[in-house]
């Protein structure tokens, strides 16, 4: 069988059940940054890394980007989970509000996305991303684009 032809016969979450529950591999830039997809459903998606000094910029905080990465990971991943067979996504507009730092030995930090509205041609979230005690250190909303076959 063809594994392109068999990925596009699942539903969003069922693909998204199987990359956590280790059946299918994680996306690359899961691997790049150490970032683990922790929990998944219907509308929902949780992933966590440990920030590192690896990802510092020059002012010794993790860089944003890592934040926004995480949290552009997990809400489009929500939004995945609501999506039928054959049926993809596009971040159309990201938007991420800082609160506190990432800094390297923080522990854990998770970031968890939500669907906010689910649309035929377009998709919003919200996503939040906690420290090891709840803390949130960034919160971020999301617009996707439906891609229909």
């Amino acid at each position: 069988m063809n594994a392109q032809r068999d990925l596009a016969s699942l539903t969003g979450l069922e693909l998204m059940q199987r990359v956590v529950s280790g059946q299918l591999p994680p996306p690359g830039i899961a691997d790049l940054l150490g970032m683990d997809m922790e929990e998944v459903g219907d509308g929902f998606a949780q992933f966590a890394l440990n920030p590192d000094a690896r990802m510092l910029n020059p002012l010794g905080s993790v860089h944003g980007g890592i934040a926004a990465t995480l949290l552009d990971s997990c809400m489009g991943c929500a939004v995945h989970t609501t999506l039928p067979h054959g049926t993809g996504y596009t971040t159309a507009q990201l938007n991420v509000h800082y609160l506190r730092p990432m800094r390297p030995g923080m522990g854990r930090v998770r970031a968890v996305g939500t669907v906010l509205h689910r649309g035929r041609t377009q998709s919003t979230a919200e996503g939040k991303l906690l420290d090891a005690s709840g803390r949130m250190l960034a919160h971020a909303t999301t617009t996707c684009l439906i891609l229909t076959p």
